[in-house]
């Protein structure tokens, strides 16, 4: 766990928006959404989701797969839910 710099990198973007924001390959990613040292982790598709309760931001989830991947609709709401129960959690 870490201090996210709302608006840097994937976790930090994700907290700005308040929506998932993915890469389906880090390693090959132009855009500069993810920090250069998320390269470094070898890792390929990749999700961050911020974890929200009742509008409110408390924290990020990320996840990532060794091959390109692209998240689904179904499964970045899926996600958005489990970051709701997490909330939940760090509320409680």
């Amino acid at each position: 766990m870490t201090v996210i710099p709302i608006g840097k990198g994937m976790a930090g973007i994700a907290a700005e928006h308040k929506q998932p924001v993915q890469i389906c390959n880090l390693q090959t990613d132009e855009q500069g959404v993810a920090k250069p040292s998320a390269k470094e982790t070898k890792v390929k598709g990749s999700i961050t989701v911020p974890l929200m309760l009742n509008g409110r931001l408390y924290g990020t989830l990320g996840i990532a797969k060794s091959v390109s991947y692209e998240f689904t609709p179904k499964e970045e709401e899926i996600l958005m839910e489990i970051g709701e129960v997490i909330s939940r959690k760090i509320v409680s």
